[in-house]
């Protein structure tokens, strides 16, 4: 079930709805909670309780070998994207041995997961929502003073599985996705629905597809990210620890610089200043307010002829900050 929303996709995908429903039958839930303790959707608790007698079947068994053995979620993810249904068979795939294919197949068949999630309203509504939140959001526009063109395909999935309290982005094809579950409430408390919760999608968005792009954009100038990388971004000791490399550094302040951008053109101040004050709090950005202001400087100064690329204005980046 597709919607299109401006310039961004919003799509329930069985693949990943498929790999989100397998994590149940593993150790993952727990382990998660472990990790960060939370309530979770309604009908990820349901889903752990309908497959309660399932994380014996080989395809639990597959997959909780591929957790222990630390691959990646976004990579799980990405390797699922390359499997054809309804005949269950992958191409392309890296990850899982090839018997995976027929051990999805079983699990899928056993639980009856069609009809499971056809009896779910949640998905179809949270796919709704969030189409309803996106209506007029061009963020390929947004992003082009920074970017150029970009030629991809830009993806939102809503999850109300598992991962529960992380999002994954990957690139797929000629597809740029973001899998986001709903922002967590407190405690045992269960998420907030998306429609209720703008600026979690909006952030979920810009934070993920800027990254994404950011990297990409970031590798295609490697020449001049090495020379300005000589320079330290003003950041405090934890920031520093947290994102040890230039680039790293660089693209976590954007990617929170251009939330509260869009959160101040698009939605209010105060969304925007909601946000800052969150990550100032939780993720130690002191420099946010700076950043930001760098930020509108550049577009002011790309649209003036100062400038012809983000990549011209990187020298000036840690005194701009």
């Amino acid at each position: 079930m597709d919607t299109v929303s401006s310039d961004v996709i919003v799509k329930v995908d069985d693949r990943v709805r498929l790999l989100s429903t397998l994590l149940a039958a593993t150790r993952f839930p727990d382990d998660e909670w472990q990790r960060n303790p939370h309530g979770s959707h309604l009908h990820a608790r349901a889903t752990r309780k309908r497959l309660a007698d399932y994380d014996g079947q080989a395809a639990a068994l597959s997959l909780q070998a591929q957790l222990d053995g630390q691959t990646p979620l976004d990579a799980l993810f990405a390797a699922i994207l390359t499997l054809k249904l309804p005949d269950f068979r992958f191409s392309g795939n890296g990850h899982f041995p090839d018997v995976f294919a027929e051990e999805l197949q079983a699990f899928f068949n056993n639980a009856d997961l069609q009809a499971w999630w056809d009896s779910e309203p949640d998905w179809q509504q949270s796919a709704s929502d969030m189409n309803r939140l996106l209506e007029g959001m061009a963020l390929k526009s947004f992003f082009h003073p920074f970017f150029g063109d970009i030629p991809e395909t830009l993806v939102l999935m809503p999850n109300i599985l598992y991962p529960s309290d992380q999002e994954i982005t990957l690139r797929f094809e000629d597809q740029l996705i973001v899998i986001v579950p709903p922002r967590v409430a407190w405690g045992e408390s269960p998420p907030w629905p998306y429609g209720e919760d703008p600026a979690h999608v909006y952030r979920a968005a810009i934070q993920n597809f800027g990254a994404l792009l950011m990297r990409e954009y970031l590798q295609n100038h490697s020449s001049k990210l090495a020379e300005v990388s000589q320079t330290p971004l003003p950041l405090n000791e934890t920031l520093l620890t947290l994102f040890p490399t230039w680039e790293a550094q660089f693209t976590n302040i954007f990617c929170a610089a251009a939330v509260a951008l869009y959160l101040e053109d698009h939605v209010s101040a105060r969304e925007a200043n909601a946000f800052a004050l969150m990550e100032r709090k939780t993720r130690g950005i002191d420099i946010l307010p700076a950043a930001i202001s760098v930020l509108r400087r550049y577009r002011s100064d790309l649209a003036l002829g100062k400038y012809r690329e983000l990549a011209d204005f990187f020298a000036s980046v840690p005194k701009a900050a």
